[in-house]
């Protein structure tokens, strides 16, 4: 079999290193093409050996990139195309048509009640991504979640499969001496208590939350915050205002999986953390939550489809915290007063087990094998040319 992914981007976020993680462990023929801005993901794809191609796409109405892509699906001789993202499921799919591609399965990555990917939900955007997910065979969410979220947009229940965002559990296994040493290459003091919070810095995840509650605890608590985004400099003078401009750490993009970038990678950095704590009101799935808790950490979170969708026994860390910094402030008492003084042992609970990327694969691969069993029907006339 033959794939390609499209995506609309490759910087570094989740749904981006989701991808990549993925194609390491899909035993299928993938290339990838990303609509705009060939990342960190994107290096880092190369040098896994997947071919990446940038499609130059200039902004959401380039209808010319539309012709490109399908020429580009066509020439490829692809099987399948997969799309993730809303720009690239919907120019992806209809490529993918115009192509002569029939077998088109799309990942929704980011639905909340409110908002995808940062843009409100409004009705021209609902209209919008109703008429693209007909073009394609199924549609994939990334948690029962988001699942039923889909189906009150209006989508089939037929035409929606569950695949779980996955992890590699290897890689965030804690490792003790990994801790130390990059507790000191970040500079972190002996003996600090270190909350940490991991994601795009966005208004959405109201990281801003964290920096306050900061104020609210003993001087030998930090934060660490793992990610780039156009927040950052609003949180720099939060923190300044908030007086724990010095307690707080901001170590921009890293990556997923180690690509030669300096400094520590994702599971180094976790591995430096006492807690993690993800205040944002909706997400699709939570994948930094469940990363902390491969790393054996406690977890406080606002919003966390991959664990309220499990019994409750599996993830015996995590706590829902619901509020702003004075919640915070009293839960992340609470952890620590529970876990005595100076690092504990760290063990994985069932609920990270359960979101083994290798388990996540070999759904998308019955997702894919079904696609292929039952191919859509020829593309309307007028559809197929390019």
């Amino acid at each position: 079999m033959k794939a390609l992914h499209v995506i609309t981007g490759l910087g570094t976020g989740g749904a981006e290193q989701q991808l990549r993680l993925l194609l390491r462990h899909l035993p299928v023929d993938c290339d990838v093409v990303t609509l705009t801005n060939p990342g960190a993901v994107a290096d880092g794809l190369l040098a896994d050996g997947v071919r990446v191609v940038h499609l130059g796409m200039t902004g959401n109405r380039d209808l010319a990139a539309l012709p490109r892509l399908a020429r580009l699906i066509r020439a490829g001789g692809y099987d399948l195309v997969h799309t993730h993202l809303y720009r690239a499921c919907l120019y992806g799919r209809l490529a993918a048509r115009m192509a002569g591609v029939r077998a088109v399965v799309a990942t929704e990555h980011s639905l909340g009640d409110s908002q995808m990917e940062g843009r409100r939900l409004t009705p021209g955007v609902r209209a919008l991504y109703l008429a693209g997910e007909r073009l394609g065979s199924a549609t994939v969410a990334v948690s029962p979640t988001v699942a039923d979220r889909l189906k009150r947009w209006g989508v089939p229940a037929p035409r929606i499969e569950v695949v779980p965002n996955g992890i590699d559990l290897d890689r965030f296994r804690f490792d003790p001496v990994q801790r130390l040493r990059t507790r000191r290459r970040l500079g972190l003091p002996e003996g600090a208590y270190v909350v940490g919070g991991v994601g795009r810095l966005t208004p959405a995840k109201r990281f801003d939350v964290l920096v306050r509650t900061l104020s609210r605890l003993p001087s030998d608590c930090w934060l660490l915050l793992v990610g780039g985004g156009p927040e950052e400099h609003v949180l720099r003078r939060t923190a300044r205002e908030a007086g724990v401009a010095d307690r707080v750490l901001l170590t921009g993009e890293r990556p997923y999986v180690p690509d030669g970038s300096p400094g520590p990678d994702l599971p180094s950095l976790t591995a430096a953390m006492d807690v993690l704590a993800s205040p944002s009101p909706e997400e699709a799935f939570g994948l930094a939550v469940v990363e902390g808790l491969a790393s054996g950490l406690p977890v406080l979170y606002a919003s966390c489809p991959a664990i309220e969708d499990l019994p409750s026994r599996d993830a015996p860390g995590a706590r829902r915290v619901t509020g702003g910094a004075e919640e915070f402030a009293r839960a992340l008492a609470e952890v620590r007063a529970g876990a005595g003084p100076g690092p504990g042992p760290r063990t994985v609970p069932e609920a990270a087990r359960h979101y083994c990327v290798t388990r996540s694969a070999a759904r998308l691969m019955d997702v894919y094998a079904a696609t292929l069993t039952h191919p859509l029907s020829p593309a309307p006339q007028g559809v197929s040319s390019a």
